[in-house]
């Protein structure tokens, strides 16, 4: 809403970035988090070009892993704009690691974005967005290896797993306390073209979504109030997703293989589970 605020981490670009760009052009006061000093200061001066007010966009270098750098862009949001009614706990990142037993310190590092960030974003937000007793939303962005879990990124995936269980236990609390006007939502974008892919393959591949179309199908979604918010792309239709989905879930009731579905053993059962 006009006039309301939003905080967003990872926000100099990527889906943060586009996110920024909806809600700075609705009239909303944005508050952009990010690591990387010049590329906030880039994504600042865009959204400023777009809110038409220098008032209405802050740009702060917070890196999520520090809970008292979150706690310090939590004050600085609410010392410029009053309350906030909107975080997006949005910064992630993935290393390789290799083998379940190696990189302990690669592990480490992508749990403190993935999952601690979520985590001490809620933190340092989540009182005072219900003390003040407005509407709001806190959006965690997840991930489909946080459902799924393919082999090839186990740290990644255990993040993402996290961060799942997690914004679960959130939104239930919110649940449970009376006229509470706060909600929460687990943002899972399916294969999006950002720069954190680009880095990796230069050009995007068809099977790709951009930024815009992920946040052209988020949106609608939190009007709706839905909790999961499962992306689809152009590899990845919805039906396609609900069947992986199900096969994964399906792992524990019928006591199959770990991660079966990339089993040689399950491969013509998976195949044909998929087309029927």
């Amino acid at each position: 809403m006009s006039g309301h605020t939003a905080v967003i981490t990872g926000g100099a670009s990527g889906l943060g970035l586009e996110t920024a760009r909806r809600y700075a052009a609705a009239g909303m006061n944005i508050v952009v988090a990010d690591k990387d000093g010049d590329a906030i200061d880039a994504a600042t001066e865009e959204l400023l070009s777009i809110a038409g007010s220098g008032d209405q966009v802050l740009g702060v270098a917070c890196d999520v892993t520090d809970i008292d750098q979150v706690n310090a862009l939590c004050d600085a949001a609410y010392d410029k704009f009053g309350n906030v009614h909107c975080l997006m706990n949005n910064a992630g990142a993935g290393f390789p690691v290799g083998a379940p037993w190696e990189n302990l310190d690669e592990l480490k590092k992508t749990l403190s974005i993935n999952l601690w960030g979520v985590v001490h974003g809620c933190h340092a937000f989540i009182p005072k967005m219900l003390e003040s007793g407005e509407p709001g939303a806190i959006i965690n962005t997840g991930s489909k290896q946080g459902i799924t879990r393919p082999p090839g990124n186990y740290a990644y995936n255990l993040s993402k797993v996290g961060v799942l269980a997690y914004t679960e236990s959130v939104a239930h609390a919110l649940t449970r306390i009376e006229n509470c006007k706060l909600t929460a939502h687990l943002f899972v974008p399916g294969f999006v073209y950002t720069p954190m892919v680009s880095r990796h393959i230069p050009q995007k591949p068809p099977f790709a979504w951009t930024a815009e179309e992920t946040v052209d199908f988020l949106l609608p979604c939190l009007d709706r109030g839905d909790f999961y918010i499962i992306c689809p792309d152009n590899e990845s239709p919805r039906d396609v997703d609900e069947k992986r989905i199900q096969w994964s879930a399906d792992d524990l009731i019928k006591n199959r293989p770990a991660l079966s579905r990339w089993h040689p053993d399950f491969k013509e059962a998976f195949e044909a589970f998929m087309k029927s």
